[in-house]
């Protein structure tokens, strides 16, 4: 019972992983869709500007959603494998959430850096 236990917890994180991941995806979406409208509505090298590095953390957030999607689905197949084996799963010195939170800390300063008047 402990196995299925465990194995229902292990499915539980996946799917709010992947509940994430598709919101990040779908505001990157809407961020990309929002700000290339905007900068279509008023074509000046000023606004071009400002909204490429929103555009970039659109784009960004897609990416991280798509990676943190499979990051999921490899972490959660790894540790199900070990838990077929009856081996012990072992807990990550840089979890998958530490992870992602420093990727999109680096995606959020790319954009800034954009935006940032040089």
């Amino acid at each position: 019972m402990a196995k299925f236990r465990t194995q229902l917890a292990l499915d539980r994180t996946t799917l709010a992983w992947v509940r994430t991941a598709l919101a990040m995806g779908t505001f990157g979406f809407g961020t990309i869709g929002f700000f290339r409208t905007l900068r279509e509505k008023s074509p000046t090298p000023e606004t071009i500007h400002m909204h490429q590095g929103a555009i970039f953390f659109g784009e960004g957030l897609v990416v991280l959603g798509l990676a943190a999607t499979l990051s999921a689905g490899v972490s959660a197949w790894f540790t199900l494998r070990k838990l077929r084996h009856s081996e012990t799963p072992t807990v990550s010195q840089w979890p998958l959430s530490i992870i992602i939170a420093m990727m999109l800390a680096v995606v959020g300063f790319g954009a800034l850096w954009l935006v940032w008047p040089h």
